[in-house]
């Protein structure tokens, strides 16, 4: 086959790591940079395509890297998203929980019931399992975050409604701290 041909299965291939490692799919994706269990391996940024989050589960504008995806002997997946000022997740779960490393700018964080939180570059962020929530940027500042997820039983998100206009700004102006803020070390 040529260079042509493979293109666009290579691109498929790719973009559906990506959902898998997000938690924005179900099943076993081909592994990025086809890598196996039994040997080291790198994934070439190139290979790893960042691709625009899907409307369905983002309000705004957000950009996804795919990172690496589970195998049978690493069963978290993992990818970088990058949100626009005022870009969030739906509200969604995780069945084996969710851990967010906060890599770049200013965010929101809030649980179902629970307050918004702002999170920072260097903030580790645990969600339980099962817990709804949503997660994305300020509308003053972009945000980046790692999020990293495990699969039950092929499934690593449970997605649900938007969050609302009303429900991102409820906690108080958007570019003021729902909690008060903390001192970073």
């Amino acid at each position: 086959m040529t260079d042509e041909t493979t293109r666009p299965m290579r691109a498929f291939c790719t973009a559906t790591a990506a959902f898998l490692a997000l938690g924005l799919g179900c099943g076993h994706a081909p592994a990025v940079g086809r890598a196996t269990d039994d040997a080291l391996a790198v994934s070439p940024v190139g290979e790893r395509a960042p691709f625009d989050g899907p409307e369905t589960w983002f309000t705004g504008s957000a950009r996804v890297t795919p990172l690496f995806d589970p195998r049978p002997s690493r069963h978290a997946g993992a990818a970088s998203v990058s949100f626009a000022p005022g870009a969030r997740t739906a509200w969604h779960s995780h069945p084996a929980g969710q851990t967010l490393v906060i890599t770049d700018g200013t965010g929101w964080v809030q649980a179902w019931g629970g307050e918004r939180v702002r999170v920072h570059a260097g903030d580790v962020v645990w969600t339980p399992p099962g817990v709804k929530h949503w997660h994305g940027a300020t509308a003053g500042e972009g945000m980046r975050h790692i999020a990293l997820q495990e699969a039950v039983d092929g499934r690593v998100v449970d997605w649900m409604e938007p969050v609302t206009d009303a429900q991102y700004a409820a906690s108080g102006d958007a570019d003021e701290p729902a909690a008060p803020e903390r001192d970073h070390e």
